[in-house]
């Protein structure tokens, strides 16, 4: 049996009115790779801030090899000092410095710096793990995955006993991941033990050898990787019970392929999604769907605009049409509600009529400004139509609930009459009633209207229920198309994790 270098026994976390983290337990041996898995809130991110110290938890013991007694870690410092070093997606070190003075940046008690010294051992470790950089190179001329590589380089001449790689490879292509790889087997060679938090599945599968699998903040189990098929790690994941994925609801809506087609792309791309095709007719309802950081998100972006779209041709109602930013999105007749309504949707400060209608009056221009009496028409219509609870008009949205808020960002696209309307998390964070309401628009306005409509969900049962084809991704690439009888839990589930 493999030497333990660390055990978390009973962890606990709460947040005003969360639970963030229930008696969860974890080990790491030397010489493994674990994979640390879960859905958006799983708890996975709190688990590895009470490890390093950024949260103080609230219940539990942590005990690390070398380290008499249980571990008190009050600080990312203390974590250091004992052994624990984290590499983050977003690379924390300084891309105006070099190699050399990274890798020894606040590690030098001397009031002068050794820098023949500090070059010397930074070209043995360089060369020691196999990266290739120099210790006077500049760190910004360096690869994203040759930076990912320097940092880790910087843990382990820290003698770090616990390495965790907090999602490493979100920003890499697939020949800087298998660098990357190297790199990590080659740690475990020599007997680091790596936590890796990660949402691509066939990168778990390549380089690790056991899974935690978290759920809503609770321990689901602990596997060796030969013992854990993806179908079920994604079931395990999602709560599902394999058995039973076939008795949700699913809709009865058919796709009518002789319908015009509104929308079309052939190998569209983004700085944040890989090239993909996708259409939708006038009147369907389709949807994205697979894991958190798979990609859906990513894609609905590309097509409105809202990432730098690096390639690909797009056809609205048969005509050619170019769309890099949001704006040419709206003109060609596209809406967005976006997945995060607080950062990318309200403006809290505003009001609800103000927040209604803003996408119209950007898409007239602000040289053609609405009448006060027309703003306050057009918000008393959509605040009866979408039976938006507020006090009035001019209450800053800010203090609405959570659903309500969602109805008004809803309100403003609707207010602009999109031929293709996206919406990405629509029903995240809201309440039961308003979540059936919102499925029951969407389902109408499809309908009566002919409005076409891409819906995204984290929950399948309600893109069963909702769309009529749906697109299944995983690790950001697009790996197969659902319809009729294909469109079932247990179908989506098997798609998502690759097998039949």
């Amino acid at each position: 049996m493999q030497d333990v270098v660390l055990t978390m026994r009973g962890i606990c976390k709460q947040f005003p009115g969360t639970r963030a983290l229930n008696q969860v337990d974890f080990t790491l041996r030397k010489g493994e790779v674990h994979a640390l898995m879960g859905e958006n809130g799983a708890g996975k991110s709190t688990l590895i801030k009470v490890l390093t110290g950024v949260y103080e938890k609230d219940g539990g013991t942590i005990r690390i090899e070398g380290v008499d007694g249980e571990a008190h870690i009050h600080s990312p410092q203390d974590a250091q000092r004992i052994g624990i070093s984290t590499v983050y997606q977003e690379i924390t070190l300084c891309p105006n410095l070099t190699v050399a003075e990274n890798m020894f940046i606040g590690r030098t008690d001397s009031a002068v710096v050794q820098w023949k010294e500090m070059e010397k051992r930074t070209t043995e470790l360089l060369r020691n793990l196999g990266i290739p950089a120099r210790a006077r190179q500049e760190l910004s001329s360096c690869s994203l995955a040759v930076q990912q590589m320097v940092a880790i380089a910087r843990a382990v001449d820290m003698q770090c006993k616990v390495l965790i790689l907090d999602e490493p490879t979100s920003s890499l292509d697939d020949k800087e991941v298998e660098m990357l790889f190297m790199l990590m087997r080659d740690l475990k060679s020599r007997g680091v033990g790596i936590i890796f938090v990660t949402h691509f599945l066939e990168q778990v599968y390549e380089i690790s050898d056991r899974i935690t699998v978290l759920r809503n903040g609770e321990l689901v189990g602990e596997y060796r990787i030969e013992e854990l098929p993806q179908v079920e790690l994604v079931a395990k994941m999602m709560g599902k019970n394999l058995d039973d994925l076939g008795t949700f609801e699913k809709t009865e809506r058919g796709t009518d392929t002789q319908a015009e087609t509104v929308y079309e792309v052939e190998q569209l791309s983004s700085s944040e999604s890989r090239p993909f095709n996708f259409h939708i007719r006038r009147g369907e309802v389709n949807g994205f769907t697979g894991l958190l950081g798979s990609g859906r998100s990513e894609s609905v972006r590309a097509i409105f605009g809202a990432d730098r779209v690096t390639s690909g041709k797009a056809r609205m109602n048969g005509k050619s049409v170019k769309i890099t930013k949001p704006f040419e999105a709206m003109k060609a007749g596209i809406g967005y509600l976006p997945e995060d309504r607080k950062r990318d949707g309200i403006i809290a400060d505003l009001s609800v009529r103000e927040n209604i209608i803003l996408a119209l009056q950007v898409k007239k221009g602000f040289f053609h400004p609405m009448s006060r009496k027309e703003m306050e028409a057009f918000a008393d219509e959509y605040i009866a139509a979408l039976n938006i609870k507020t006090a009035s008009k001019e209450t800053p949205i800010g203090s609405l609930s959570g659903g309500n808020q969602q109805k008004v960002i809803l309100a403003r696209w609707l207010l602009t009459h999109p031929d293709y309307l996206i919406l990405d998390e629509p029903t995240r964070g809201i309440d039961v009633g308003t979540k059936l309401e919102i499925q029951k628009l969407v389902l109408k306005l499809a309908e009566e209207e002919h409005m076409s409509i891409t819906f995204i969900s984290s929950e399948i049962e309600e893109m069963l229920r909702t769309c009529s084809r749906l697109i299944v991704m995983r690790d950001r690439k697009v790996v197969g198309e659902l319809t009729g009888d294909e469109l079932t839990q247990a179908h989506v589930m098997k798609t998502i994790a690759g097998g039949e």
